[in-house]
């Protein structure tokens, strides 16, 4: 078996050995690279920060780059794919940290807002957690 882009050596054997026919035996083996992981486009994360998460355009980006990392990954070139691979990565980190702060930023927000509002209500009303109806001299 030989990898897409791996060189083939044969190396002659000398000599014969005991019950075998005689004449030269060639044997062949590659040179495998060690690391023979394919490169991971990252396809589904660009997606769903395309569809959801999607500040700035980073994720519209993210699914390019991811887009081109399989194009060329099926183009046979790995290190090309590993690069547009790793970019897409790396908008997608970006996109989904800043999902995360804009939701937290949210969060703190309504909560402030709801508890001045609470605030306000009950200053407005006259309704005093303190007072409760113990005020009553009759």
């Amino acid at each position: 078996m030989n990898p897409e882009g791996y060189p083939i050596e044969s190396v002659p054997l000398k000599g014969t050995y005991d019950g075998q026919p005689g004449g030269p035996t060639t044997v062949q083996y590659t040179t495998v690279n060690i690391n023979t992981e394919p490169p991971k486009d990252h396809i589904i994360w660009s997606l769903f920060c395309l569809l959801y998460v999607n500040p700035c355009c980073l994720g519209l980006a993210a699914l390019i780059f991811s887009i081109k990392a399989r194009d060329r990954k099926v183009a046979g070139d790995l290190e090309g794919a590993r690069d547009y691979g790793s970019t897409a990565r790396c908008l997608n980190i970006w996109a989904t940290v800043l999902f995360s702060i804009m939701v937290l930023i949210s969060i703190i927000t309504i909560t402030v807002v709801v508890v001045r509002i609470n605030e306000a209500y009950r200053s407005y009303s006259g309704y005093h957690t303190y007072n409760s109806g113990y005020n009553y001299r009759g």
